[in-house]
């Protein structure tokens, strides 16, 4: 399975519950919830090349499966962690630098989708992308 390709956002599930739980204002959550996110994602072996832009920024973020790495959310959320592949999911374990609290995130292709799944201090949301 590969998660190579371009991504646009499509569709948000439970997402601004999700924002308001990470403590993002109302007028940043109503942005963000229309934020046209496009995610460009080339792996190569174990190594990862993503480029996020949206209404917001553009960022190209390079990781390595299994080492830690730093990441600022477009809040401005500081984040440390690191992604890792179990089996066709990617997921991600982050800890906030402000208050220490642990932000997940999984992605697996479903069909042709990119679902990207969050959990944060006990609420959950889905981010769903169709190839672009």
């Amino acid at each position: 399975m590969t998660f190579n390709g371009t991504w646009k956002v499509d569709r948000n599930e439970n997402y601004d519950k999700f924002m308001e739980q990470m403590g993002i204002n109302l007028v940043k959550r109503k942005l963000a919830s229309h934020d046209n996110l496009k995610i460009i994602i080339e792996q190569t072996g174990d190594k990862f090349h993503v480029k996020e832009s949206s209404a917001f920024r553009t960022i190209e973020i390079d990781f390595t499966l299994g080492v830690s790495f730093e990441y600022s959310l477009a809040d401005g959320t500081e984040l440390v962690g690191s992604w890792i592949l179990e089996g066709d999911v990617l997921k991600g374990k982050f800890n906030r630098k402000d208050n220490g609290k642990e932000l997940t995130t999984t992605r697996i292709i479903s069909g042709d989708e990119l679902v990207q799944n969050y959990s944060y201090d006990g609420v959950n949301a889905k981010r769903i992308f169709k190839r672009a």
